[in-house]
């Protein structure tokens, strides 16, 4: 298992609040409806209005799962493949436990803005390979990718947003270059992510090659979509680079790169982003996989039944992104830098 670092975080600008009544906060709006598929607060006598964190038991300072998808395949070679039956049930079994997708980036910036009641997930996907995504002729994801997959599920559950970060390398997707569809994955509110050009184990090679793989992936990238800012990375293999900076930030042949997140291979949930836990050039990941096999206990099955029954203290939203609701008793969990805007109970 990897372990997380100390840091502090961003710090986010405080903002006055308007209370729920204790009868409206006292009975949400059902499953799958509260506050809309937006997350944005609602709307009372004209003004904006929160949950009480206490109500909905919000805690923005509980663990979050961050998955992590490979390939869907009808016959699963290794324990990183998943049938496209397996990810249609653990996407359904997200949405009836009331989770909402963010991107990486939403998550390592902090900006989580889901609605109260409701626990972010992390959807991210590994080597960009053609079961993921891919365009049919008619222009739209092929229904069989975890993309097509995706959308299915989020107009099946409308609040349950189909977002996901996609950390890719050479020719994502089986299209040379990668302009069309990695095109298609931004405009339509996905991310794209570094996963270094040809996949490289950043620990078994010098800083200058490290350095090189992934400056020149953020070329390619940056090619296909000009203008893109790639800030989220994962590492191949799990491999960390022997300057554990050089992955955050750095430079080859005159391309820098930049990154706010950098993302493991395993092997728990991630600590909130505003927890004095959260390491932004550290955060794990939790593989997709049944509660079975090598490694079982570490599982996305495993983990996300001790994320439900409580046995790991969950992150649950109070509503309101400006603020982070906690229970009191978790108060020696805060990074420093979010005192200000902290909203213990």
């Amino acid at each position: 298992m990897h372990q997380s670092h100390r840091s502090g975080g961003a710090v986010i600008v405080a903002s006055a609040i308007l209370l729920l009544t204790a009868c409206s906060a006292a009975h949400p709006p059902p499953e799958g409806g509260q506050d809309g598929p937006s997350g944005r607060a609602r709307k009372v006598g004209g003004q904006v209005a929160v949950a009480d964190p206490a109500a909905v038991q919000a805690n923005e300072l509980g663990a979050v799962p961050v998955l992590m998808y490979h390939q869907l395949v009808a016959e699963p070679r290794s324990v990183y493949d998943r049938t496209p039956q397996d990810f249609r049930a653990e996407l359904e079994r997200l949405a009836r436990e009331r989770y909402v997708p963010i991107t990486a980036r939403d998550f390592s910036s902090g900006n989580i803005d889901i609605p109260a009641g409701t626990h972010p997930v992390v959807l991210t996907f590994d080597d960009s390979t053609v079961t993921q995504f891919r365009l049919g002729t008619d222009g739209r994801p092929a229904s069989d990718t975890a993309v097509g997959i995706l959308l299915d599920t989020a107009q099946k559950h409308p609040g349950f947003r189909p977002v996901a970060t996609f950390f890719v390398n050479a020719d994502p997707f089986g299209e040379p270059g990668g302009r069309k569809s990695l095109d298609w994955l931004v405009k339509h509110e996905f991310e794209v992510g570094n996963h270094t050009l040809r996949h490289t184990a950043l620990g078994t090679v010098d800083d200058d090659t490290a350095q090189k793989a992934i400056a020149d992936n953020q070329k390619a990238i940056t090619q296909a979509v000009p203008g893109l800012s790639v800030v989220s990375m994962a590492l191949p293999y799990g491999s960390m680079s022997h300057s554990r900076q050089l992955v955050l930030k750095g430079a080859a042949d005159g391309v820098s790169y930049q990154h706010q997140g950098v993302y493991l291979v395993g092997a728990n949930p991630a600590p909130s982003p505003f927890s004095a836990d959260f390491d932004p050039g550290a955060i794990p990941r939790i593989r997709s996989q049944a509660a079975t096999g090598p490694d079982a206990q570490f599982t996305s099955t495993a983990w996300l039944d001790k994320l439900r029954d409580g046995t790991v203290k969950r992150y649950t939203s109070g509503g309101d992104p400006k603020t982070i609701s906690f229970p009191k008793s978790e108060a020696a969990r805060l990074a420093p830098a979010h005192r200000r805007v902290a909203r213990p109970y």
